[in-house]
């Protein structure tokens, strides 16, 4: 019961935390953010500036919900529906965070780089939950993690710098070109946290030395990861065991010691995290 909801609490509690770190540290700079957010605010300022409104109500947020409509039907099609749910789930809680989290008049800290980085690191902690959960942030995060799934050389990380410089540009063009230098500082240290918590895009490497012939078949079925393993003797002891070698994410990594250890308490296994793949290794989401 515990596995089927801590996903859900996970993506409510980092969704709040990126809307209350947009709020609190972005908006109250004049900044942008990241993402289809950051491209909603452009279309907000850009509003305000043709209907001359100075009410200073920000309903970017609503924006933000209806252009990511568009990009839930991605989510549901092409890859799973608890990701279109868990992701659903993410925007109406960014949303409803954006409309309530007052908007300091204030800057919280004075130095404007201290707020771009505890801004950045907490945006990008709040979305790396939602990754991490199986679902995503919305807007950016679906094609980023659509791209990641269709070519091993893409992190949602790149996809979303990539996608946000084209906003930084069109921010620097209609507004003001300090305010796009420093929303481009707070979105580089967004997606650089962002990529470190998303542990799907880590590889582990992993050695397992084991007595149990039953450990390479149920990392097969269990994992669905493939095995190569061969046989191996203990040098103190000239006793043969089996030595298994596959390739995991970081998010597999609880799964697979489990898996090992059930069958073999005394197995001895060593995980190298951060290797480089080339070849038949597939990303999966999380669920």
């Amino acid at each position: 019961m515990k596995d089927k909801i801590m996903p859900f609490v996970l993506v409510i509690v980092g969704s709040m935390m990126f809307g209350i770190s947009v709020n609190l540290f972005v908006v109250s700079l004049n900044l942008f953010s990241s993402g289809l957010l950051g491209f909603s605010q452009v279309i907000r300022s850009l509003i305000n500036l043709v209907t001359q409104n100075t009410s200073g109500y920000d309903y970017s947020g609503i924006i933000y919900f209806l252009l990511n409509i568009p990009l839930y039907l991605i989510a549901y099609k092409a890859l799973s529906f608890r990701f279109f749910l868990l992701s659903i789930i993410s925007t109406i809680v960014q949303s409803m965070t954006l409309a309530i989290v007052p908007i300091p008049q204030v800057m919280i800290f004075e130095d404007i780089l201290t707020s771009i980085l505890v801004g950045g690191i907490m945006g990008g902690v709040g979305i790396g939950l939602c990754l991490r959960a199986g679902g995503s942030g919305g807007g950016f995060d679906i094609i980023g993690v659509y791209f990641a799934m269709k070519y091993k050389d893409f992190s949602v990380g790149k996809i979303s710098l990539i996608l946000n410089a084209i906003v930084m540009i069109f921010s620097a063009i209609l507004f003001n070109f300090q305010i796009a230098i420093y929303s481009i500082l707070y979105i580089t240290i967004f997606t650089l946290t962002l990529d470190k918590m998303h542990s799907q895009n880590i590889v582990s490497y992993c050695m397992i030395f084991t007595h149990s012939p039953q450990a390479k078949k149920d990392i097969m079925s269990k994992l669905g990861r493939g095995v190569t393993y061969w046989h191996g003797y203990g040098a103190y002891t000239d006793n043969e065991n089996e030595v298994l070698v596959t390739i995991i994410s970081k998010y597999e990594e609880a799964g697979l010691k489990k898996i090992v250890l059930d069958v073999d308490p005394h197995a001895f296994i060593i995980i190298s995290e951060g290797m480089h793949v080339v070849g038949n290794y597939e990303k999966r989401l999380v669920g």
